[in-house]
């Protein structure tokens, strides 16, 4: 085991690696209460959904420590999850079922991978200026921070100036409150699992405040309902032929710029901290790193877990010392374990109801109408996530980090990092805001007539995204 994971080439060893893995986890276990909240809003069975999140992430992290030998820990990335929900299965409200979303995911993830194994896809991160990649992340970080203070009820729809303060007496917005603030609490005096414990203390409050009640039981067999979902039968034909819709190609290439971009910045963060990133910003390792997370989109799509990616808090495991893959094997053992807590983590990840509240509907929903078992039309009713709330706004401030590392004396590089940042949760898509980015680096470049500046992949790219704007504006 030392000799396969490198251990004392890296200077760690099996205690710190066995330790980093179980950090690693206690700061991303909330996603096993979060993803399952967000994929059910869109009608993917809940129990279901967490059978997927929970092995999806074990095998990916599995496979992350085993093939790149790197403490990078993977689960269903929380952006895209939204934008799977409320963008493509409720794509232009056509109530698209659950299982042809999740073919888009599976395309998607296949094709990046044929990406990766022809190298292009390692050659076009090897393009993107230093500045742009650590912008996606801080714009993703924004993102997940609009979503939580949405669910948590902080703040609400308004028709004149877009968004205005949440109705602070309600019980919900109470809930989300005492999971944000304890978080908080607990992260400033460097509490293990902070982020966990955390949403444990907004449960408790969820109970006093009447807002859930206990479930009948706490353990629950794994329920592999959404597994295979692209090759399940839905309207009569298998759902993934169904994603030849133009509508749903048209997703296929967003959400594949999507996933194409969102490794970078986690990447690029977390290997500085464990010590392999070189200075030129490229990161050793980097084939295989990108070799797994290609793979682990089409394995989300395939399990019903949505897009699987790598994620920043693997920061956590390599503050602890976690050098090797170890910590993600680790990781993953212990996601594994989850499966068998469907009735528990449904408790504390499932939606509120909210009765009788039609002058209010939830931003994060953009007039997507959810499915009939869901919501039941017509009933003015909307849904919640209070518990786990906090947590995302917790989470997204952590990934604002890097916004310090950004050139920002440095017009060419500040304007489109800033375009990123900003277009990612007003456009409440990543790969808009990443467009956003991308064109404007390249048409600034190209005024100045620095053309020697860009790569010629950021041309390529760039034309890409603004193609994508045109075809979504018909």
């Amino acid at each position: 085991m030392k000799e396969f994971f490198k251990f004392e080439e890296r200077q760690t060893s099996l205690k710190t690696e066995l330790l980093s893995g179980t950090a690693t986890f206690l700061t991303m276990a909330y996603v096993i209460f979060v993803n399952p909240g967000i994929l059910s809003a869109a009608g993917v069975p809940f129990a279901g959904a967490v059978t997927a999140t929970a092995l999806g992430a074990a095998l990916m992290c599995a496979a992350m420590g085993l093939i790149a030998n790197r403490p990078l820990a993977l689960a269903s990335g929380m952006g895209i999850n939204a934008v799977l929900t409320f963008s493509v299965i409720g794509f232009r409200q056509a109530n698209v079922p659950w299982q042809v979303g999740m073919s888009v995911i599976f395309i998607e993830g296949l094709l990046i991978l044929l990406l990766v194994v022809t190298g292009f896809r390692q050659a076009v991160m090897d393009s993107i200026p230093l500045n742009l990649k650590r912008a996606i992340g801080v714009g993703i970080g924004l993102f997940i921070t609009l979503i939580g203070l949405n669910e948590g009820g902080i703040i609400r729809p308004a028709p004149v100036t877009l968004v205005a303060l949440g109705d602070f007496s309600q019980s919900y917005v109470w809930v989300t409150l005492a999971g944000f603030f304890s978080t908080a609490v607990f992260m400033g005096r460097k509490v293990k699992g902070d982020i966990l414990w955390g949403i444990l203390v907004a449960a408790g409050a969820a109970f006093l405040l009447g807002v859930t009640a206990v479930p009948a039981s706490f353990f629950g067999a794994p329920d592999f309902s959404t597994f295979l979902a692209p090759f399940q039968t839905v309207n009569g034909s298998l759902a993934i032929t169904q994603v030849l819709a133009p509508g749903l190609l048209f997703a296929v290439f967003a959400i594949m710029l999507t996933d194409f971009f969102d490794t970078m910045g986690t990447v690029v963060a977390v290997g500085e901290q464990a010590g392999f990133v070189n200075k030129d910003g490229s990161v050793r390792d980097i084939k295989k790193i990108l070799m797994v997370d290609s793979a682990a989109a089409a394995v989300g799509g395939l399990f019903g877990a949505s897009s699987i990616t790598t994620y920043v808090e693997s920061a956590a495991g390599v503050a602890e010392g976690g050098r090797t893959g170890l910590t993600a094997v680790v990781t993953g053992l212990l996601f594994a374990l989850c499966a068998f807590f469907a009735p528990v983590i449904q408790m504390i990840g499932g939606g509120h109801r909210v009765l009788n509240s039609a002058h209010y509907t939830l931003l994060v929903n953009g007039g997507f109408t959810p499915p009939a078992d869901v919501i039941p039309p017509g009933s003015g009713d909307y849904f919640v996530y209070p518990i786990t709330a906090g947590a995302l706004i917790i989470v997204g401030s952590l990934m604002m980090r890097i916004v310090r590392d950004i050139d920002w004396d440095n017009f060419d590089e500040a304007l489109p990092a800033f375009l990123t940042m900003i277009g990612i949760p007003l456009t409440y898509n990543i790969s808009y805001g990443i467009g956003f980015g991308f064109i404007t680096y390249t048409a600034i470049k190209m005024a100045k007539r620095k053309f020697g500046r860009i790569h010629p992949l950021m041309y390529l790219v760039s034309l890409a995204f603004l193609l994508s704007f045109v075809m979504s504006s018909r």
